[in-house]
């Protein structure tokens, strides 16, 4: 059940896909996320959990990172077990000094898991039995092959329970 919109809530950060890419990866999503856990639209999620009182930086913040900036070069290159889930791995320095950048300006803001470094990544499968995910890590690593990705731009939510309530988006130039 979700919280009411007028009480605060977490602030989650993600990078936004170009539409080709998103929708390649909200296919995968949908061929192997449990449908009654895919709530989402795939992201790739840079923070967590940032306190509601930080929207206005957050917003000010993403977009001094993203105008007038193009946008970083990304790819995906490779898998990542999740133990109970499948993942796609993200390489990006340029977005991972966009996401350092960020850290440092919210320092002192940071859950753990948001202080603990980022591995970039974009979830196909989450919740799963351990064997079920170890048969699709091996599937899905059979035929992979690195590729581009495009980052489009930057985005905030408001994490009320359910699907994400968006804050803002700022694309790249």
């Amino acid at each position: 059940m979700s919280a009411p919109p007028f009480l605060p809530a977490p602030i989650i950060v993600t990078a936004l896909f170009g539409d080709e890419d998103r929708e390649w990866f909200d296919r995968q999503r949908r061929d192997y996320f449990p449908p009654e856990r895919n709530q989402l639209a795939a992201h790739l999620t840079m923070f967590h959990h940032l306190p509601p009182a930080c929207a206005d930086e957050v917003k000010h913040r993403l977009a001094q990172e993203t105008r007038t900036i193009p946008a970083p070069d990304a790819r995906v290159s490779g898998l990542l077990s999740l133990g109970r889930g499948v993942a796609y791995r993200i390489e990006s320095p340029a977005l991972a000094a966009i996401r350092a950048r960020l850290a440092d300006a919210f320092t002192g803001l940071l859950t753990p898991q948001d202080q603990a470094g980022w591995r970039a990544h974009v979830t196909v499968q989450n919740k799963v039995a351990p064997a079920e995910a170890k048969a699709l890590l091996a599937t899905l690593e059979r035929d992979f092959r690195p590729r581009p990705v495009r980052i489009a731009g930057l985005a905030a939510y408001w994490y009320r329970g359910g699907p994400w309530e968006p804050l803002s988006r700022h694309k790249f130039a």
